[in-house]
């Protein structure tokens, strides 16, 4: 059996805890969160094994073994909890707080409704501060509409990497599979750019970010598709999107959810952009859909995330009792 019927139903303790607290800001400004401790081990292998003068086979050589370290620390340190928890009185109460941790849907709802409201209160110039701290593009190019796509795009993105994916890993092997899980998605985040300094050294993370997150970028495209009733929008729609648009994605995970958001919202994501320093011409997903996304969309497109949050929830529970 794939899934442990005993992890579902922590599983699900997970999610509900998740759902209410979240990252609570009092507790991280006193603690250094999990993964900023992660982010700190990246950075040392990047500094001890990325060194510019090493040819691009070695580099390459030297990012596998940076993977393999990060893998099993993360693992490692996943198990060794597990066993410490289990051993312990109320054990299991403690192994679902750690692992609360790092489920991030109130925290990612929270930092894209920061987008909503500052756009809404106080207009483009907080709006473009609140989208930079969750996307990479340059703010200051984008107009309302601009601000609005990025921030609806990185919640369909998001939803993926920082819920359904470490949720799947949880199901499938418990704590190690999503401190594992966490440990490769930081690498790539830091380190699996295609630029000079990591095109070599963080290939092997990119590539293997890419392969964890496949199953859970399609389960997410389909739990969105399924919420989308809930904005008064259509599954037949987003599944179409989906169908259609997510391989046209320069992501062979994000096209999912994200094709996925702008069928159930009606609009068009992606497309032409810029970046720091350089603009990508892309496609469109969802090409017939409005191209001016509105900052009402943006609360649109959490309700949505929210719903998906419940199709998930629910598919949990029906595993956990079929099981």
């Amino acid at each position: 059996m794939l899934f442990d019927t005993h992890a579902l139903w922590l599983l699900l303790a997970v999610l509900f805890l998740d759902a209410v607290i979240g990252d609570p800001d009092w507790l991280w400004r006193r603690l250094p969160h999990p993964i900023v401790g992660i982010g700190k081990i990246v950075s040392r292998l990047d500094a001890a094994l990325n060194r510019a003068d090493l040819p691009s086979a070695r580099k390459r050589a030297h990012g596998v073994l940076a993977l393999i370290v990060l893998v099993i620390m993360g693992f490692g340190s996943g198990y060794g909890l597990q066993t410490l928890f289990t051993a312990l009185p109320f054990g299991e109460v403690l192994l679902v707080v750690v692992a609360a941790i790092f489920i991030a849907q109130k925290s990612l709802s929270d930092h894209v409704l920061a987008v909503y409201s500052a756009l809404r209160d106080t207009g483009l110039v907080d709006g473009r501060k609140a989208v930079s701290m969750i996307v990479g593009r340059d703010p200051n190019q984008l107009d309302e509409a601009g601000v609005s796509r990025a921030a609806i795009e990185s919640c369909a993105e998001n939803f993926s990497d920082g819920i359904v994916a470490p949720v799947f890993w949880f199901a499938v092997l418990g704590l190690p599979g999503l401190l594992a899980y966490k440990a490769i998605n930081t690498a790539d985040s830091m380190i699996g750019h295609k630029n000079e300094t990591y095109g070599d050294f963080g290939w092997a993370s990119a590539r293997f970010d890419d392969l964890v997150n496949l199953p859970a970028s399609r389960l997410s495209g389909l739990f969105i598709a399924l919420a989308a009733p809930i904005v008064k929008g259509s599954v037949f729609t987003s599944l179409k999107s989906i169908a259609k648009d997510a391989s046209k994605h320069r992501s062979p995970n994000a096209g999912w959810p994200e094709a996925a958001m702008a069928g159930a919202l009606g609009i068009a994501l992606a497309g032409p952009r810029a970046y720091a320093g350089y603009s990508v011409d892309e496609p469109y997903l969802n090409e017939t859909g409005r191209k001016n996304a509105s900052t009402n969309d943006i609360r649109r497109a959490v309700l949505v995330v929210w719903g998906a949050w419940g199709v998930m929830t629910v598919f949990v529970t029906v595993l956990a009792i079929g099981s």
